[in-house]
């Protein structure tokens, strides 16, 4: 067998790293499976599917009608779809678009590849084993699935269900073969971090995983996605302290700021208790970046709970922050017992505003790292630049550093470190120059 496939990810990290299994146990058996083509020619594609949102749904139908009309048209043999969006809508998917062959789950690897090969699949679908589709330097490592928060506005766990643990032993082997692998950088990810290892014993393992993967020779950078504020894994900052490849690095989705919006959110948590652990965090490991989220237009959100929100952002002053509108989703706690009264022009509005407060915070941050000297990796070449990162940025969603190749006396190498000096700051870029050793 030497059929051609193309795979489509949409949606977030842990997405990716559900493709990359796949694509491992579709080579084991023959398939030549191509990521993200620029130009789709393979006889058969899978799309992998986001349904976290409105927009991310609406993205997800627009690629399946758009392979579809290919199939239709005769460029394509066959269409499958797997991922978020046809976990949860199956059944609905397949009436109204039967140009696709086959629908499946997010974890549904043996079934695909049994499909394809019209045979029970023997590979092993437990196993960490994945064809990479980042950069070689670096990759995601998924430590567990699902989530138990049950916020107001959230549809992951009606997605992925409950919180469930990877074993710590199967993670380390991981991070050793992705060092095997010639990465040097991990991003640890879960929807919920701070949990990890709960459903285990009812105690917090994620300091003791870090440790432990802090301690596997080659792992240069170690940086965490997502933690919960609630029921925060304090030691995690003494791992930090302890560890210099632990990038002083933490994504916190905090969402909301009043007393009012973090109950009708469901978050478990109050302003005054959320102040103090940003302040604690900060205290405990100086220079740390913090990223967050936030959400406007959550049904209850008054004019005086945003503007709250905005000065709340200006005082705080985040190193990293998006932010999104609330999206009504079937079957939350908000779907079924709140109004989705906000206008979404409003909504829009809101989320402009609350956006332009941090463009200006980043622009400030970023302009008082000039002339600073920074230690970057560099991940690409592009247009006359070297594209690089520092410890306080993660891939695809925060800054990136410019290098001018003319003010390099030698090439950079991609995939490896440099220290350089920042010489210009735009809003959410930098530009520097190699400091030559």
């Amino acid at each position: 067998m030497n059929s051609a496939i193309d795979i489509i990810t949409l949606g977030c990290s842990k997405n990716l790293v559900d493709t990359e299994r796949l694509m491992a146990r579709l080579e084991a058996v023959g398939y030549h499976a191509m990521h993200d083509p620029e130009h789709p020619q393979a006889p058969i594609a899978i799309i992998n599917t986001c349904g976290f949102i409105g927009d991310a749904k609406e993205e997800s139908i627009n690629t399946i009608l758009r392979f579809a009309a290919r199939k239709s048209e005769g460029e394509l043999q066959q269409l499958y779809v797997m991922g978020c969006l046809s976990q949860r809508y199956r059944d609905e998917l397949k009436a109204e678009i039967p140009e696709v062959d086959g629908w499946f789950g997010k974890f549904d690897y043996n079934e695909i590849v049994a499909l394809l090969t019209q045979q029970q699949s023997t590979i092993d679908c437990t196993g960490y084993k994945r064809k990479l589709t980042t950069p070689k330097h670096y990759a995601y490592l998924k430590i567990s699935e699902g989530c138990n928060r049950m916020c107001s506005y959230c549809a992951i766990p009606l997605i992925t269900g409950r919180h469930t643990s990877r074993a710590q032993e199967e993670i380390l082997k991981e991070a050793e073969w992705l060092m095997s692998q010639g990465v040097k950088e991990i991003n640890v990810i879960a929807q919920d971090l701070s949990s990890y290892g709960l459903d285990i014993d009812g105690r917090h393992h994620l300091p003791d995983l870090i440790d432990h993967m802090a301690d596997i020779p080659g792992i240069k950078w170690i940086r965490l996605h997502y933690l919960y504020p609630t029921d925060f894994p304090e030691e995690i900052l003494d791992v930090m302290n302890r560890h210099s490849n632990v990038c002083k690095y933490l994504d916190i989705a905090l969402q909301h700021c009043t007393d009012h919006m973090l109950g009708l959110m469901r978050r478990h948590i109050s302003q005054s208790e959320q102040d103090a652990l940003i302040h604690h965090i900060r205290e405990r490991v100086p220079g740390i970046c913090l990223r967050t989220t936030l959400m406007v237009g959550h049904p209850g959100e008054t004019e005086e709970d945003f503007q709250a929100l905005c000065e709340w952002v200006r005082r705080m002053r985040f190193d990293r922050m998006g932010a999104f509108a609330y999206s009504d989703e079937e079957g939350t706690y908000a779907n079924r017992h709140y109004e989705d009264n906000i206008p979404a022009d409003i909504k829009q509005q809101r989320l402009d505003e609350l956006m332009a407060i941090q463009q200006e915070i980043s622009a400030q941050e970023l302009a008082s790292l000039i002339d600073k000297p920074l230690r970057v990796i560099i991940d690409r070449m592009e247009e006359g630049y070297y594209i690089g990162r520092s410890e306080y940025d993660s891939p695809e969603v925060d800054c990136e550093i410019l290098i001018a190749r003319t003010d390099c006396t030698t090439p950079l190498q991609i995939g490896e470190f440099y220290t350089v000096k920042v010489t210009r700051a735009e809003d959410f870029d930098l530009y520097a120059q190699p400091i030559e050793n």
